[in-house]
């Protein structure tokens, strides 16, 4: 445990230092910021780009909106630099053999996968804390009503599902070879997920779901409770895949 303590310190360490986590928690800030500010200004934007009949036909902007932005940004980009940002996260180092010293001097590569999912977890969770707090900062003040009821209901299964995706990063890189052969390894699992969840009766148990349902999670309890089943197993499959990462990996040649 002390060695995986100090290799998930390294991890850390390194992702700051390579300034991969800053970069990181600039887009996620700037996520942050934009989402209220898009929703509060689209009319205006409306406008000034085409005419002011046409602008006073749009609803006024709400606390939704705010959220419909944050939710479309983080899905469509967020989670997209998540995956290009850290597609060789094991391939990198196994192409130029910085980890060979680390195992023979008594490293288990097990530590080496389960530090690996640590410091992704960590720095996935912190930037999405940093934008899910910015954006309900400013959408309080521009938009204080009662229409965005379960905030937390609607960014937890987003978090889940950030965790499964970042699984499926780390063992794609476990079996590429560079970080293309990953990236293109996650997408089509990726691809595949969306394709299944065109067919209405597997959405509640499909984990892509839990990044595309979360309008109706922010507006609607029981719609949280209906997609349960997705999210028990998107914690059995990041499990499943993580251990499936360690065993490729002991076996992987160094």
């Amino acid at each position: 445990m002390r060695n995986l303590y100090y290799f998930t310190k390294k991890e850390l360490f390194e992702s700051w230092r390579t300034s991969r986590l800053l970069i990181l928690l600039i887009i996620f800030f700037i996520f942050g910021l934009m989402n209220p500010l898009m929703a509060k200004m689209t009319p205006e934007i409306i406008k000034m780009t085409l005419n002011e009949a046409l602008a006073k036909t749009i609803p006024e902007p709400t606390s939704l909106d705010s959220w419909t932005q944050f939710y479309k940004n983080l899905t469509q980009i967020g989670l997209i630099v998540l995956a290009l940002m850290f597609s060789g996260t094991v391939s990198n180092e196994v192409s130029k053999g910085t980890l060979i010293n680390l195992v023979t001097k008594g490293l288990r590569r097990w530590s080496i996968i389960v530090g690996k999912i640590i410091s992704l977890v960590f720095q996935w969770s912190f930037c999405l804390m940093v934008c899910f707090l910015v954006t309900w900062g400013y959408t309080a003040y521009y938009f204080p009503d009662n229409k965005s009821p379960y905030l937390f209901q609607a960014v937890f299964p987003l978090w889940l599902f950030g965790l499964l995706l970042l699984s499926i990063v780390l063992l794609s890189s476990t079996i590429a070879r560079n970080n293309y052969e990953g990236l293109l390894l996650t997408g089509g699992i990726v691809i595949l997920l969306i394709l299944l969840n065109m067919f209405d009766k597997v959405k509640q148990y499909n984990p892509v779901s839990l990044a595309s349902q979360n309008l109706n999670f922010l507006q609607n309890a029981s719609a949280f409770k209906n997609y349960a089943p997705a999210m028990i197993l998107s914690v059995l499959l990041f499990l499943a895949v993580l251990l499936l990462s360690v065993f490729i990996f002991n076996r992987k040649k160094l």
